[in-house]
């Protein structure tokens, strides 16, 4: 007999090299004997007994009489948000029509200077494992969890709690940081009589943002009627119970999220999300993570939609064909980098051409010694010149190699069409392009095997 070892020593082999006559051998027996090869953790009694019982059964196998016990890895610890346990309360009703009331998620969630607004909880240590060998396999312990220290908040001593310092909002922003902001109201339009707002916090408007005025937040903005064409922008999300009637004027920008009722002719740009109940119409829409227009209407119709994982619609396009772009499995703010970088390669190619082509001529009057001090003194700066371009346009060009290895990550893009989509609709998906021709019904894009194929939709 011979006894075997996986690579990892979590599994023990017995085979047969050679067989004369009738073997006999008792489970204590063949027991003394794998631990005289090392054998001494995680033996498979039932299996022995079976060998001993019919050998002849086993003789051209590598039979596993032994098995380790693996390690068993620590938990990290984590941040637990207080005020994310009143947030769960907070998600988007659905009526009995498919429609999304945003209306009960615009409740704020305000502390008092003192409370307790985070913990931190720390992690749970490892289990070692065992080899069949007896050796001890270390595990990995938990990590240890950190709070991401916004503004007018502190942390005890000891590490393990975060207070509000002032009365406020508590906020997430981007880099997932605690905040807890004041919070500006305006208990009407932003109009003449408020002016442009900039303000470090939140920021609640209670009427409409009129075309040609300006919001920016550090926090939140909550709008209780709708956006023109304004410009409002928000390192955390933007809430809006009406609409975006831009008239191609402005942008709305959020860090994180934006969720309204519908968009027209608008430009929208999210951080992580972009959630629409009833429609998308001739906007350009970018969203880091997804966009969402699934309500009764879900309708989304012209321009360009963006995301970097996934869009959702229950309708796509219309019946007369209008030119609907949809883009997925890219970060938006990668792909326009993208764009500007190849027409800065184009920039950076021209202008040497034209100093390539100056430095010739120079260098043809020095070789017949006819160059003068100040043709000399162009020479070095065009010698300087060409060298700075050409590394820039090298560091341009290994920026889009960059990108363009993103772009073939693209396992949970896809589009998502709930009930029609229509012809005349443009997918892109990573790299990859394909225009629908017919309409179809309840199907989803996705990229396979160099390829975006259409599947139904579940």
């Amino acid at each position: 007999m011979q006894v075997t070892f996986s690579d990892d020593k979590m599994k023990a082999y017995l085979g047969f090299q050679r067989v004369e006559g009738v073997i006999r051998i008792t489970v204590r027996e063949l027991e003394t004997y794998l631990a005289s090869q090392g054998v001494k953790h995680g033996l498979q009694s039932e299996t022995l007994s079976l060998v001993c019982q019919k050998p002849q059964d086993f003789y051209f196998n590598q039979t596993v009489i032994a098995v380790g016990t693996p390690p068993v890895n620590g938990v990290d610890g984590f941040i637990r948000g207080l005020f994310e346990v009143k947030e769960q309360g907070r998600k988007p009703v659905e009526r009995e029509d498919g429609s999304i009331d945003f209306k009960e998620v615009t409740q704020l969630a305000n502390v008092k200077s003192g409370q307790l607004i985070a913990e931190r909880l720390p992690p749970q240590p490892g289990q070692a494992g065992k080899a069949v060998t007896g050796e001890e396999i270390a595990a990995k312990d938990g990590k240890e969890a950190n709070f991401k220290v916004g503004k007018n908040v502190v942390v005890n001593p000891e590490k393990t709690a975060m207070y509000a310092a002032i009365d406020g909002l508590v906020t997430k922003t981007d880099k997932e940081k605690l905040n807890v902001f004041p919070v500006y109201e305006v208990n009407g339009d932003v109009d003449y009589n408020i002016g442009n707002i900039d303000f470090v916090g939140t920021v609640v408007v209670r009427g409409n943002i009129l075309t040609g005025f300006r919001v920016r937040a550090s926090g939140d903005i909550r709008v209780t009627g709708g956006i023109e064409g304004a410009e409002v922008e928000s390192d955390g999300s933007i809430e809006i119970a009406g609409g975006i009637i831009g008239s191609n004027k402005g942008f709305i920008k959020a860090g994180r999220n934006v969720k309204c009722s519908f968009i027209q002719e608008g430009n929208v740009y999210a951080g992580e999300d972009v959630i629409v109940s009833q429609s998308i119409m001739h906007s350009n829409v970018r969203a880091g993570h997804h966009v969402f227009c699934a309500g009764a209407k879900g309708l989304v119709v012209g321009g360009l939609i963006q995301a970097g994982e996934r869009v959702t619609a229950r309708m796509i396009g219309n019946s007369m064909s209008t030119a609907t772009s949809i883009e997925v499995g890219v970060q938006p703010e990668l792909r326009q980098e993208l764009n500007e970088l190849r027409a800065l390669i184009r920039q950076y190619s021209e202008s040497l051409d034209k100093t390539e082509k100056a430095l010739s001529l120079l260098n043809q009057l020095a070789s017949t010694g006819q160059l003068a001090s100040d043709k000399l003194a162009m020479r070095v700066k065009l010698t300087s010149t060409k060298r700075q371009t050409l590394e820039e346009l090298q560091q341009s060009k290994n920026r889009i190699l960059e990108i363009e290895k993103t772009l073939e990550d693209t396992s949970i893009a896809r589009v998502d069409a709930v009930h029609t989509i229509f012809g005349g609709t443009k997918i892109v998906i990573g790299r990859y392009t394909r225009f629908v021709k017919d309409s179809s019904q309840r199907v989803s894009f996705r990229f396979s095997d160099g390829d975006i194929v259409m599947v139904p939709f579940f």
